[in-house]
């Protein structure tokens, strides 16, 4: 509406300037190369095409911000360049400035108000229609519709200025409508469950056919509803939701074998996969690969090695890759040893076999220099700049092409991405319930039953499971036998578990975890004493010419080279975080300057 009313006065201007009469008839006059409200939803079809925009929408990566949600919790280094550094999530200096919070705001708002579009003009043809089934589809796109603008006031609510902003429930027709005054975090909290509510109740637990791959579904809204009351620790209200999806024949879902579906393209909208964001290489070439109307991302170069055609945005914290590094794997599981040649090391000279170097999810989700079982974008190739230096010790595998091609510079067009962002997987799911059993680690009447499910997601990639020797579900798998009590295992769930499981996936997961545990700044804190170094690891290329990754094995301790690097994560966040000011993003200060009911 803003640039309609910024047409009518350049016209107006023009006529002036050139002498010309303009009538408030010609101000008013439809565009013919343009549809118009009035000529546009009319009927289905319409609302439908209406819908479509909404999921695009929901396509533009500024709402996701992976790369810098993840700085701001535990789990990245911004890029390389060790040990200096000046981005403001990592260092947790953001103000109400920076560009990915104003981009992030600006972006769930226009898939707000395209939601709005539809719901209004498809209630408004519900109270037209006659013929059951034009209803039943209508409300179908409704609920659509009220699950994005939903789920985008759970981001604003968990994101933004301590859950307080904007509610738009209509479409504005005005300038004065555009500029909304914030209304309190419960009331926002409770617009948004209405909003999922009607979605659970009114989308369809699957959809038929490819030409509905991708849609929304009640098992999406049943698990951002869970989510959102576990966050506000209403674990009972929570587990209703995540027991529904796990239960609920009708959802199909369960976990795939492989670990790596969950992350590669191949694998998209397996059964283990509950909300995902699709995209493409295959359209829009045209476009600027970082448009927000692409149908592609570029997160495939974000944590990739720079001489792979990445920006390596971010590189696995150490933390982080000690944890993966020191996985133990189930040695009674087939899947944890592979083929080798008689005499080499590490291979049993009956069965022609050796443990994997990592286990199979430290390989799925990282990329390590001395893993030989899991080549990285083609491994070792002769001529090959050095991926694993500038003191990159790992990479995440994650939203990466590695797997398809030798480098992101070979995938066409340029710079994009066809793999899609996991929002929500069962999983997550599983592990959501186990809090919800253990009440946060307060309550050991559910603990055999959280027990369970964690060594379900753990049995998935042929983990060592955790509890007793002969206990559970896999009484002949290798147990860490340790007897847990429920705040044990909520330890277990907050530093192991759920990272591992989920590193970079999802809406800020990692940051919005720690941040509702109360541990963020006492998690910086803690990280900021340990130190590593890196080691140089000494391999050959498939030609097999000897080559040297220097300083590429991370070891944890001080460096016993004199003069060495030693590595140290979140010093200066340790002394900068504060919850008043880095718990929540602000209000953008641009929209604070364009709206006057913001500035009172």
């Amino acid at each position: 509406m803003r640039k309609i009313i910024f047409n009518k006065i350049v016209v107006a201007l023009l006529c002036i300037i050139c002498g010309t009469a303009c009538s408030d008839d010609f101000l008013a006059e439809t565009n013919p190369n343009e549809l118009s409200t009035g000529s546009f939803w009319k009927n289905n079809v319409d609302l439908n095409t209406g819908l479509t925009s909404v999921y695009n929408g929901f396509k533009n990566t500024s709402i996701f911000n992976v790369v810098s949600e993840n700085h701001r919790a535990d789990m990245t280094w911004p890029g390389f360049g060790r040990p200096n550094t000046q981005n403001a999530f990592y260092l947790q200096t953001f103000n109400d400035a920076e560009n990915d919070i104003r981009n992030k705001w600006a972006a769930l708002y226009v898939v707000i108000f395209r939601a709005n579009q539809v719901i209004e003009n498809g209630n408004r043809l519900i109270e037209t229609y006659t013929d059951q089934d034009k209803i039943d589809f209508a409300t179908e796109i409704i609920a659509q519709a009220r699950f994005f603008r939903g789920i985008s006031y759970t981001y604003l609510y968990n994101m933004f200025n301590q859950g307080s902003v904007p509610i738009f429930d209509f479409v504005p027709e005005s300038e004065d409508e555009f500029y909304q005054p914030v209304s309190s975090a419960s009331d926002v909290k409770a617009f948004y469950i209405a909003d999922l509510e009607f979605a659970y109740e009114n989308l369809p637990p699957a959809w038929d056919g490819n030409v509905n791959l991708g849609r929304v579904t009640s098992a999406a809204a049943a698990a951002e509803l869970g989510r959102s009351y576990l966050y506000e620790e209403e674990y009972t209200q929570a587990a209703v939701y995540f027991n529904d999806i796990i239960t609920n024949s009708e959802y199909g879902r369960s976990l795939v074998d492989n670990i790596d579906d969950n992350f590669s393209e191949a694998g998209e909208f397996n059964s283990e996969s509950i909300l995902e964001v699709s995209y493409s290489v295959n359209f829009k070439a045209e476009l600027n690969p970082f448009d927000s109307q692409n149908v592609s991302n570029t997160l495939g170069r974000s944590f990739s090695p720079g001489n792979l055609g990445g920006f390596r945005s971010g590189v696995p914290s150490c933390w982080l890759q000690m944890a993966y590094k020191n996985e133990a794997m189930d040695l009674s599981d087939p899947r944890n040893f592979v083929p080798c040649e008689d005499g080499s090391e590490g291979c049993d000279p009956v069965t022609l076999t050796r443990p994997r170097s990592y286990s199979l999810r430290t390989s799925y989700s990282l990329a390590l220099v001395d893993d030989i079982d899991t080549p990285f974008y083609g491994g070792f190739l002769p001529g090959q700049v050095t991926p694993f230096n500038n003191k990159e010790c790992a990479y995440f595998r994650k939203y990466s092409n590695w797997a398809t091609v030798n480098s992101e510079n070979d995938i066409v067009p340029n710079t994009r991405s066809g793999i899609n962002i996991r929002l929500v997987r069962l999983a997550d799911v599983y592990l959501m319930l186990a809090e919800c059993l253990i009440k946060g680690g307060t309550d050991e009447g559910g603990l055999n039953d959280a027990l369970a499910l964690v060594n379900e997601v753990r049995h998935r990639s042929a983990l060592q499971l955790i509890g007793l020797n002969g206990t559970g579900s896999y009484p002949g798998a290798d147990h860490d036998n340790v007897a847990y009590s429920a705040q044990e295992l909520m330890e277990h769930l907050m530093y192991v578990e759920r990272p591992l499981e989920l590193a970079e996936e999802g809406h800020a997961i990692r940051f919005l975890d720690l941040r509702r545990w109360g541990v963020l700044k006492q998690r910086f804190q803690d990280l900021s004493t340990k130190k590593y170094w890196g080691d140089n690891y000494v391999t050959t290329d498939t030609d097999g010419k000897v080559v040297t990754r220097w300083g590429a094995l991370l070891i944890e301790g001080e460096n016993p080279i004199a003069g060495g690097f030693t590595f140290v994560d979140y010093a200066q966040a340790a002394v900068n975080y504060s919850e008043n000011l880095h718990g929540y993003y602000p209000i953008p200060n641009s929209e604070v300057t364009a709206n006057p009911n913001l500035n009172n």
